[in-house]
């Protein structure tokens, strides 16, 4: 876990433009910066940056955030992997805490093992393009393939020598730890000295989806019955081979965009495809697909797009792991290359214009196919007709998501006309694998909807916004609360008389008006800003902005908007100073809180009513009518004091 001295170390270096800069080209439009959306296609840039709210926003998808949220939702980072990237960019060293003996030595295994690759992928990379050696064996084998060197170099490919142990002894030279050599898979240790394990092979580095070097592919160049054509990375702390999708990292952005991944199975239809222009690919390896690289697709898409030979072996390799991708709520479609062709030989056969329309008008439903395929394997054998009744209704039944309702019955519809049967049969048999898997799942299940359970905190049993009504029916009720949050965290540091801060004004007010607040996270944000306030500390939007919990993150975010932001062209409309919020905070502040004050005055004077109804004699009628004309009164002189009047 990093220090929270460290993460306050980040923060405070943090530019917004800077770093969003960096993705996107930012123009300088007023008092903030504008720019084509990165999460979305779009010709005029409706992206909007404010390095005063250091916070981001969209206003053509309505995506917003800070800089760490976009670093995790463009890059596809956690919120630890985030810090530690800012922490790079800065030159933060990173402070742990709260790490066990154990845990300490895995990390600290893991970053020597990143290191290691690094430094191999460079020494690879240098033989290939600056040695003899690597020119004439290893770059003319690309080349024969077609890969030019932008893509050489794009994915980071190398070479490594014939020699028994050139990397072994470069890598010993660096100092390198024989063991974690090792592990690596780099070198093995024969006759009691490393060697090689990649000699005289072409190399294809593995990244992690932060761009790191995880892993590697050798590829045999000679003629050997004996070694295998392949070698992979040995399985350590920072290789697993079942969360690993070939290209993700180079493919990140595109698929983002494109809201599609395509799946292929080796690393050169990976090359070939990207080096065409189509930059959404990645690679399985061959192997069946495991839950998290499907989830691994999902961060980025729904729409998953296998492309795979059209072979006997092509097809049952792409409809493995069917039932996951359901499962995971992924829509997949299913593209067979024709003629004994794979994705690298057909996209250089036909070009990247015919490629592309090859894929759009050639996409199955992987559902109907895989039905398809079992149907003509079947024949007229009943016993196998059965056994395809069976393994369609299991698979239709792993849409059991909300979201996949109408393409479950869809399914059922399609199957039951492909099968003859009748469709009220089939419906009968999903239902039952569906309920045979629930109450396997019901722990797990209940576990799941208690993490993804969002709690309901608006008022008088107001349904949580999920339309533009419902949401502008909540800000409505919460805008004055939103807006004392907001003075605080603008204006909380910031002298209120000569004794007292704007944040001990407003926490003091607030004290008798808590109940108010209905909004659960708007009142976590205000007693985080009290307990930290009262340790004195000096709490302002960053800390919210930039806070792990990315719920109040967001939240402070929507309460730091950019509409209102002055533009500065007013001042050639307007003769004379135009005043800014800075100079008019009090007012902001006394006006939000009287507001509050006054809705405090009609709730009270509504509880009165109630009670004037029980009322069962006349002193009490008597004690209520005071207090209700107490109220009244209050009420007139804060109307006041605000120069507004009350419309009922």
């Amino acid at each position: 876990m990093i220090a929270q001295q460290t993460i306050q170390q980040i923060l405070s270096r943090i530019d917004i433009i800077e770093i969003v800069g960096g993705f996107v080209k930012l123009k300088k439009r007023g008092t903030n910066y504008l720019g084509l959306c990165p999460f979305h296609n779009e010709k005029s840039p409706s992206f909007t940056v404010s390095p005063a709210k250091e916070i981001y926003k969209c206003f053509g998808c309505g995506r917003s955030g800070n800089t760490i949220s976009f670093l995790m939702e463009h890059e596809k980072y956690s919120y630890a992997e985030a810090l530690r990237w800012l922490a790079a960019r800065y030159n933060v060293e990173i402070e742990e805490k709260e790490l066990s003996p154990e845990l300490r030595q895995q990390q600290q295994v893991a970053d020597s093992l990143f290191i290691i690759n690094g430094f191999a992928q460079k020494f690879f990379s240098d033989i290939l393009f600056n040695t003899d050696e690597g020119q004439d064996i290893g770059l003319s084998y690309f080349k024969e393939r077609g890969f030019n060197e932008d893509t050489i170099r794009k994915f980071q490919l190398g070479y490594n020598p014939e020699a028994r142990d050139s990397f072994a002894r470069a890598a010993l030279a660096a100092q390198y730890n024989p063991e974690y050599l090792q592990k690596t898979g780099l070198v093995v240790l024969r006759d009691e000295r490393l060697a090689d394990n990649y000699r005289g092979r072409v190399i294809f580095p593995v990244h992690n989806h932060t761009g790191k070097v995880i892993g590697f592919g050798a590829r045999i160049l000679k003629t050997n019955d004996r070694a295998p054509k392949y070698i992979n990375t040995p399985e350590n702390e920072i290789y697993v081979k079942s969360k690993i999708l070939y290209g993700s990292y180079q493919a990140r952005q595109a698929i983002d965009r494109q809201d599609e991944c395509l799946l292929v199975e080796g690393y050169t239809d990976v090359l070939s495809l990207h080096q065409a222009g189509i930059e959404n690919v990645v690679a399985s390896g061959g192997t069946s697909l495991t839950v998290d690289q499907l989830r691994l697709i999902k961060k980025y898409t729904k729409h998953l797009t296998i492309i795979y030979d059209g072979d006997g072996a092509g097809i049952k390799a792409a409809l493995r792991g069917l039932d996951m991708a359901l499962e995971e709520g992924l829509d997949v479609r299913l593209v067979l290359i024709p003629d004994k062709e794979d994705p690298d030989s057909y996209v250089r056969l036909v070009g990247a214009a015919k490629f592309r329309e090859f894929i759009a008008a050639n996409k199955k439903d992987v559902v109907l196919f895989q039905l398809e395929v079992a149907l003509k394997d079947a024949g007229d054998d009943s016993n196998k007709k059965a056994a395809v009744v069976a393994q369609v209704a299991e698979t239709i039944s792993r849409i059991n998501k909300l979201e996949g309702f109408t393409r479950q019955e869809d399914y059922i519809r399609q199957s039951s006309e492909m099968l003859r049967i009748d469709e009220q049969g089939l419906i009968n048999l999903v239902n039952k694998h569906i309920r045979d898997r629930q109450e396997k799942q019901e722990n797990r299940a209940a576990a799941q909807a208690a993490q993804t359970a969002q709690p309901v905190d608006s008022p008088d049993g107001m349904a949580p916004p999920g339309d533009d009504e419902s949401l502008n029916l909540l800000l409505r009720h919460e805008q004055y609360e939103r807006g004392m949050i907001r003075d605080l965290l603008d204006y909380g540091m910031r002298p209120w008389d000569e004794q007292t801060l704007v944040a001990d004004y407003i926490l003091t007010e607030t004290q008798e008006l808590i109940d108010l607040i209905d909004n659960k996270r708007l009142l976590k944000i205000l007693e985080l800003y009290k307990t930290w306030y009262e340790q004195g500390l000096e709490p302002t939007s960053k800390n919210f902005l930039y806070h792990e919990d990315q719920e109040l993150s967001a939240l402070a975010v929507s309460i730091m908007d950019l509409h209102y932001d002055l533009s500065p062209n007013w001042s050639q409309v307007y003769e004379g100073k135009i005043t800014t919020p800075d100079e008019v905070y009090k007012e902001d502040v006394l006006s939000t809180m009287g507001y509050l004050k006054l809705r405090k005055i009609k709730r009270l004077m509504e509880e009165n009513q109630q009670d004037f109804g029980k009322a069962t004699s006349a002193e009490e009628m008597k004690v209520i009518q005071q207090t209700h004309m107490h109220l009244k009164e209050l009420e007139r002189a804060l109307v006041k004091d605000l120069g507004t009047v009350i419309i009922k």
